[in-house]
C-alpha cells in the first residue's frame, strides 16, 4: 500500500523538531505494516483551527487524485482541531476508500470524528478564554497586551524571580516628537495626506520603518486605530475594543467591534505624549470632518477634501448625467486645470467624447450676469459626444483658439 504521513505543530513556542518526531513514529508504523512511504505533508507553526494550510491542502488535492492508499498521523488533532473540517476530511477519504490511521487512536471512524472533534473544539474554546483572561490581567496592571504603538519602545528586563518581564514599555522621545508634530499639524488644518507628504519628504520613517500612509495617521475612529485615535498618547490604555471571529466560508478572521461597556480602560500617566488641550482640538476637527461628510443622511467622502474650484464635485453632464472630473486643458500655454466629462462618455447620439471645459470659464459664466452668449474656448480635441453637444450654438466658431476653423468637427455643428 502507498502510505503518506501528515505532521503539524501549532506555534513557534513549540519545538521545531516536533514535525520530525511525529514523522519518525509514523515511519515506524509503516515499516511494521510493510507499506511504502510515498510522501510526507507538514505544516509548521500553523493552527489546527484553520484548514488553510499548504500541507493540509496538498494532502486533500493528492487524495482526490488517488495518489496514495492510506494516511497516517500521530493523532487526529494533528490533522485538524475543527469538528467541521475533520468531518469533511473523513468524508472525502472514506468516499475514496482511503483509511485514516493515527498512532494514538488507531483507524479513525465516525465515533472518533464525533468525540475527538468535539473535544478539540472545546479545547480551543477553553484555550481562548484562558488567554483572554491572562491578557486582561496584564492590562489591569497597565501593561501591554501585545504589540507596540509608534512612540514607544519595548522594555526588556529581568524580574526579581529571574524571569523576563513582559508588557512593559517606555516613551521613545524621538518618535514622541513626531507624534506631537502630527497632532499639531492636523489640529492646525492640515490633511493626513499633507502631513504624510511632509513626513516622507523629511525621510522620517513610519511605524515598522516603512514610509508613512494617510490611513496610518487617520485610522478608524470607531476602532481606535491610527495615530490620531490612539488614547495611549493621553495616558489611557484601552483594550478589548474588538474581538476576532472566523468567517466559516473563507476561514479568515474578521474584526467585530465590542460594545463600550466591555472595554477595559486603565490610566497609564507615564505613557502620556500629547496634552489634553491638543487632543481636544484634534477630536473637535475630526468631528467636524465627519459631520461634513455625513450631513443630510448622505455620506459623501469627497466633502472631506477642500474643493479646488467653485463647482468641484457639483457639475454633471446634462446629456448622460455623469459627474465631471479634473482634466488638463491645452487652451493656454500654462496648461490650466480644467473640468471634463469622463473619457469616452456615450452621448444620446451614440458618439463618444472627452471634451473639457475650463473651470474658470464655468465660474465666470455662472457668477457674471450673462448679457450675451458666452465665448467658450475650444480645446481642439476631436469628438462630437455629449459634452460637445452641450456647447452653445456657434460657440466653436467664436472660439479664439487657432485650432477652431471651418475644417474642425465643432464648426460644422448646428
Amino acid at each position: 500500500m502507498r502510505a503518506v504521513i501528515y505532521a503539524r505543530y501549532s506555534t513557534e513556542l513549540q519545538s521545531r523538531t516536533s514535525v520530525e518526531d511525529q514523522v519518525r513514529i509514523c515511519r515506524r508504523r509503516i515499516e511494521q505494516e510493510g507499506w511504502q512511504l510515498t510522501a510526507v505533508y507538514s505544516d509548521r507553526a500553523m493552527s489546527g483551527a484553520s484548514h488553510l494550510r499548504p500541507g493540509y491542502q496538498k494532502l486533500l488535492e493528492e487524495a482526490r487524485a488517488g495518489m496514495f492508499d492510506v494516511v497516517l498521523a500521530e493523532s487526529i488533532d494533528r490533522l485538524s482541531r475543527d469538528q467541521e473540517h475533520i468531518a469533511s476530511l473523513y468524508k472525502q477519504l472514506s468516499f475514496r476508500r482511503i483509511p485514516l490511521i493515527t498512532i494514538a487512536e488507531g483507524e479513525i471512524n465516525e465515533l472518533h470524528v464525533g468525540l475527538k472533534g468535539t473535544m478539540s473544539g472545546l479545547y480551543l474554546k477553553d484555550l481562548a478564554q484562558k488567554t483572554h483572561r491572562g491578557l486582561e490581567g496584564r492590562v489591569r496592571q497597565g501593561l501591554s497586551a501585545g504589540g507596540i504603538a509608534y512612540g514607544y519602545d519595548i522594555v526588556r528586563a529581568i524580574g526579581a524571580d529571574g524571569q523576563p518581564k513582559t508588557g512593559e514599555r517606555a516613551v521613545n522621545n524621538a518618535q514622541a516628537d513626531i507624534v506631537r508634530q502630527i497632532f499639531s499639524s492636523f489640529a492646525s488644518g492640515k490633511s493626513p495626506r499633507t502631513i504624510v507628504s511632509e513626513l516622507n519628504k523629511q525621510a522620517i520613517a513610519g511605524p515598522h520603518g516603512v514610509p508613512w500612509g494617510a490611513s496610518t495617521i487617520y485610522g478608524n475612529w470607531r476602532r481606535g486605530t491610527g495615530i490620531l485615535n490612539n488614547e495611549l498618547y493621553v495616558g489611557r490604555l484601552v483594550w478589548n475594543r474588538q474581538r476576532f471571529v472566523k468567517d466559516p466560508q473563507t476561514g479568515r478572521r474578521q474584526a467585530i467591534p465590542n460594545p463600550p461597556e466591555e472595554w477595559i480602560i486603565e490610566d497609564v500617566p507615564g505613557m502620556r505624549i500629547v496634552d489634553d488641550e491638543l487632543w481636544s482640538r484634534v477630536k473637535t476637527r475630526q468631528e467636524g470632518v465627519r459631520t461634513n461628510i455625513m450631513r443630510d443622511d448622505d455620506i459623501r467622502p469627497e466633502r472631506a477634501r477642500r474643493p479646488k474650484y467653485l463647482f468641484s464635485g457639483l457639475l454633471k453632464c446634462g446629456a448622460c448625467g455623469a459627474a465631471t472630473s479634473p482634466a488638463v486643458s491645452d487652451i493656454t500655454p500654462a496648461r490650466t486645470s480644467a473640468i471634463a466629462a469622463p473619457a469616452r462618455t456615450v452621448s444620446p447620439s451614440g458618439a463618444t467624447s472627452s471634451k473639457s471645459r475650463c473651470s474658470p470659464v464655468f465660474e465666470r459664466t455662472s457668477l457674471t450676469p450673462i448679457s450675451s452668449p458666452p465665448s467658450w474656448p475650444s480645446t481642439g480635441r476631436s469628438g462630437t459626444g455629449c459634452a460637445a453637444r452641450r456647447m452653445p450654438p456657434g460657440a466653436a466658431t467664436r472660439s479664439s483658439s487657432p485650432r477652431s476653423n471651418a475644417s474642425s468637427p465643432e464648426s460644422s455643428m448646428p
